[in-house]
């Protein structure tokens, strides 16, 4: 028998992870969260047993953050790629620059390049930096070029021709020519129409590079809910489809399923970018905009600083691959819940960056075999195993305690279960609390005037920790921190970022008028994708230009104002100290971010459905002592009621732990806020 026809719209996002996939969606204007277990082989069959498990809707719209592009560029799994560009230039995707990884480790290799030497072709032409063609590929050079290709075995192809960004023509002409081999293309003046040829070359290749997996899981994913919906009767009409689909973006805003598939190098930082969004729009509605978001899950941490805003980065780099589409400022280190631990040749402990996934996971979990963080944390008496997953789901207690017993009698090591796990937390947490030294100290912020947002599965159970040693005042763990990613994804806005390099110089007068024709170009550029994606609210656009002083190497983002150049001016003062207000500065690349405001982010957010249990005690061990302390459930704390530690706060998707002697409450916006100092 079919299930009653629904009458709801759902708004759902789903945070595809390592270890978890995350669901958040609205349920008569609440926010609820669910969490199943990732199906790493078919991503889109958890996402499917996700919506299942929510309900049928009437009309069905997913936004999804996904890791499927992370992993294909870490674990080098995607298309095999075949580049044209300029004669010449066929081996700098390989030279790279000068920069050298690590600077004192004399075996380093640099990170081979995703194009194979036998699959670069070099094509006769020549544009020069006004956008001048100086040679045109001959016809019969492309016909045999796109028969070379063609015999390559290649599964995509990028293009990256020198001084494209200035005069696409010529990337126009090759497109033509191999367009007729039916393979995914990538062009650079479309994907990225920037200068840097090497930073353009590798951003294209990586987009060539994930292309066919993109398109193939995300086309997977729209027709196996479709087919989903067809089985319960409401996809009867096959002209008007029940489900819009639309994806996370590195740069913190969402875009079309269609616009993903075919740059899916905007999306290889889709989760965290989405938990960025989250932790900003919660932090504020306790008056907090200096933060650090803290996310750490199953398999890796992210962190970033939020100064008043969310930050972006034009320039970033994964898996050792330069990318140069715009992404949030995020720095990621191997350090989760599900982080394997070891000891190395020195005897020395060890935690990562390898990770028992959700296959098999921990120990805890009943089929892992190596210890993890969160094995550690269970051991320690933090995590109350009848709790987990709003007690859904029992960790296993005694067999973690029997495995990780044998597992050092393996290792010849002679340490009590306790000082083990003490140990990994430690280890773990002096990984994490380097990567918040990269984003605040390293970069002149002094974390001590910032507030630590934690989420994500394990993040609330290191928080305190991490505060304590980094000397930050206030932990603030929001609703939904297991699900945060998913919830930011859910409240992002519809994003198009676009650039342009135009290298102008100026001194004391800005080009307003040049300045005024271009932006309205590329404003024009990003109404008409607005309009083909079928939207059609008002938009706002936001300028920025990218300014260097003449001669130097790099450039500040800068918002475009009749104040531009006094800005930069007092920018490059604040961040390296002097500024030259008499010297010529050159306008390197024209930015336009054009966003459309998401209609759901003034939803309350609440947990899942578990009923609300009393508080209880237990014995867990701090600083090496075992103590008594409290388990609370954070659905019966009353806002505004101060509790002090130690113990820990239950809910349904994470578990936040309370160091001795700290002050927490629930503020008026629902986030657990806790007094570090």
């Amino acid at each position: 028998m079919k299930p009653p026809r629904p009458t709801k719209i759902l708004h759902v996002a789903i945070d595809n992870g390592g270890t978890f996939t995350d669901c958040v969606w609205i349920d008569n204007g609440r926010i609820r969260a669910l969490k199943v277990f990732s199906t790493p082989a078919d991503p889109s069959q958890a996402i499917v047993q996700a919506l299942e498990r929510i309900g049928l809707p009437e009309h069905l719209t997913l936004f999804h953050g996904t890791t499927v592009g992370t992993n294909a560029l870490l674990e080098r799994k995607g298309a095999r790629v075949a580049l044209v560009t300029t004669r010449g230039f066929e081996d700098a995707i390989e030279i790279g620059r000068q920069h050298r990884g690590k600077l004192y480790d004399l075996n380093w290799e640099r990170p081979r390049p995703l194009v194979d030497r036998e699959r670069r072709f070099g094509v006769e032409e020549r544009t020069d930096s006004e956008g001048r063609i100086l040679t045109a590929p001959r016809p019969e050079e492309l016909a045999r070029l796109a028969e070379d290709v063609g015999k390559s075995g290649a599964e995509a192809i990028a293009v990256c021709l020198l001084f494209c960004f200035a005069n696409p023509a010529n990337e126009k002409a090759v497109a033509n020519a191999v367009r007729s081999l039916g393979i995914p293309l990538s062009f650079s003046h479309e994907i990225l129409p920037e200068f840097r040829e090497y930073e353009r070359m590798s951003t294209v290749v990586v987009n060539a590079f994930l292309q066919p997996l993109m398109h193939g899981y995300l086309t997977k994913l729209a027709q196996r809910t479709e087919d989903w919906l067809a089985r319960a009767g409401l996809q009867s009409n096959p002209d008007r489809k029940s489900a819009r689909f639309f994806v996370m973006q590195s740069s913190g805003g969402i875009t079309a399923l269609e616009t993903a598939a075919r740059e899916p190098v905007r999306t290889v930082l889709s989760g965290p970018a989405g938990g960025v969004v989250g932790a900003a729009a919660m932090a504020r509605r306790s008056g907090c905009d200096r933060l650090i978001s803290f996310d750490m899950g199953g398999t890796s941490t992210d962190v970033a600083l939020m100064d008043g805003a969310i930050r972006t980065s034009s320039q970033s780099e994964v898996a050792g691959q330069p990318l140069g589409v715009p992404v949030l400022d995020i720095h990621t280190v191997g350090a989760g819940g599900g982080s394997l631990v070891r000891f190395d040749a020195g005897g020395a402990l060890r935690v990562g960056p390898e990770s028992a996934n959700a296959d098999p996971g921990p120990i805890c979990y009943g089929k892992g075999t190596r210890p993890t963080v969160t094995d550690a944390n269970l051991l320690l008496g933090r995590l109350p195993a009848h709790r987990f997953l709003g007690g859904e789901f029992v960790l296993d207690d005694a067999r973690t305690r029997r495995v990780v017993k044998e597992w050092l009698a393996e290792q010849k090591v002679e340490l009590t279960l306790e000082e083990f796990a003490a140990g990994v937390v430690r280890v773990v947490n002096a990984n994490m609390e380097k990567a918040i030294r990269v984003v605040s100290i390293e970069r002149g912020y002094d974390p001590r005037e910032f507030a630590l947002v934690a989420f994500g599965g394990a993040g609330a159970m290191h928080a305190c920790e991490l505060a304590e040693s980094l000397g930050i005042p206030q932990v603030i763990v929001p609703a939904l921190p297991g699900a945060l990613s998913a919830y930011g994804i859910l409240v992002s806005d519809i994003v198009k970022d676009s650039s342009r390099t135009v290298l102008w110089r100026a001194q004391k007068k800005l080009p307003a008028h040049e300045l005024e024709i271009e932006f309205r170009k590329l404003e024009r550029a990003a109404a008409a994708e607005f309009a083909q994606e079928g939207w059609r609210a008002k938009v706002t656009h936001t300028r920025s230009v990218d300014v260097r002083y003449r001669g130097q190497g790099y450039e500040l983002n800068i918002p475009c104002t009749g104040q531009l150049l006094a800005a930069f001016h007092g920018e490059h003062q604040r961040r390296y100290g002097y500024s030259h207000a008499e010297r010529e500065v050159e306008l390197v690349t024209l930015r336009l971010r054009t966003q459309l405001a998401s209609q759901l982010s003034g939803k309350t957010a609440t947990e899942g459905a578990a009923a609300k249990t009393p508080a209880e005690s237990a014995g867990m061990w701090f600083g090496g002592r075992k103590m008594r302390a409290q388990v609370w459930d954070r659905a019966a704390l009353r806002a505004g009621r101060k509790y002090r530690g130690p113990g820990v706060i239950t809910e349904y998707s994470a578990t936040t732990m309370v160091t001795p002697g700290k002050i927490f409450l629930v503020d008026g916006a629902g986030n657990l806020v806790i007094r570090v100092k």
